[in-house]
């Protein structure tokens, strides 16, 4: 199984151009499954049902509750944001987590669930945007609880194990981070521990998602790095949804266009062949 999480970085820049890039990289790589954000919808329409409508696969959408701050940025008021969630097979159930917001202006960070119906088993998948001051680490610390919170309530009822993607706005050791995957320090959830794909990488692999390689991004002088995320709960004795192979994805032009200001994470879950009858 394929799943890839990718910022699309809203209706900034040349945008119509950047979605036709985004459509060619996502037929291009054919994944099963997909955690989008920064997903714009504007006068009936949304980019994660136009990719839906053009690659044949079912998706659900979760509009910001406040997408003001946003709004001023891009002159226009007319224009929502929100997150999605791409897949081949139905989606049976979503739900939409409202994160905490810090002091100041909320700006509608939020996390969406989607149960997807996949052959033999069903995935409970989610896909998260939060907040993105350098300095936020503590606030993203509070919404990282909070999304752990909503992952253990709706992980339940399947032998997959929760697949958790997103743009996390955070550095790889960062508390955050550590937080959620609850391996390396104490749990959000008592319990309950998800595996950061990368740890499968190859360790010469470029891993940076915001990366100064890419013009959008060079523009503000800021360091390289990861801070795009597919997490995975331990897998059961037979493997199910452990992690075979992990890179990024969507780093290159496409036709002269950069397809976004994020690179995106793609990774191949292991899903076993049953036994012969």
């Amino acid at each position: 199984m394929r799943v890839l999480t990718w910022n699309l970085w809203w209706r900034f820049g040349p945008w119509q151009e950047r979605r036709e890039a985004i459509l060619t990289v996502l037929d291009e790589l054919r994944p099963d499954i997909v955690g989008l954000q920064e997903v714009w919808a504007a006068d009936g329409e949304d980019l994660a049902g136009w990719l839906a409508s053009r690659l044949g696969m079912h998706g659900t959408f979760a509009p910001s509750r406040a997408p003001q701050s946003w709004q001023r940025r891009l002159g226009d008021a007319h224009v929502g944001i929100g997150n999605a969630v791409l897949s081949r097979w139905p989606i049976t159930e979503h739900a939409t987590l409202e994160l905490p917001s810090g002091p100041g202006e909320d700006d509608g960070r939020a996390a969406l669930y989607a149960r997807v119906d996949a052959p033999r088993h069903q995935v409970p998948f989610f896909t998260a945007h939060l907040s993105a001051a350098l300095d936020a680490s503590a606030l993203r610390c509070r919404q990282v609880r909070a999304l752990a919170g909503f992952v253990a309530a709706r992980c339940g009822g399947t032998g997959f194990p929760p697949v958790v993607t997103g743009d996390f706005n955070a550095w790889p050791d960062s508390d955050e981070v550590r937080l959620f995957g609850g391996y390396k320090t104490a749990p959000a959830v008592p319990g309950r521990v998800l595996f950061d794909a990368w740890e499968y990488a190859d360790p010469a692999q470029p891993s940076a998602t915001w990366s100064p390689a890419n013009p959008h991004v060079a523009a503000g002088f800021e360091p390289g790095v990861r801070v795009d995320y597919i997490h995975v709960g331990p897998p059961p004795a037979d493997g199910l949804g452990s992690v075979l192979a992990v890179r990024r994805a969507g780093d290159t032009p496409v036709a002269g266009t950069w397809p976004s200001d994020h690179f995106a994470v793609l990774a191949d879950l292991r899903v076993p062949t049953p036994p012969p009858a």
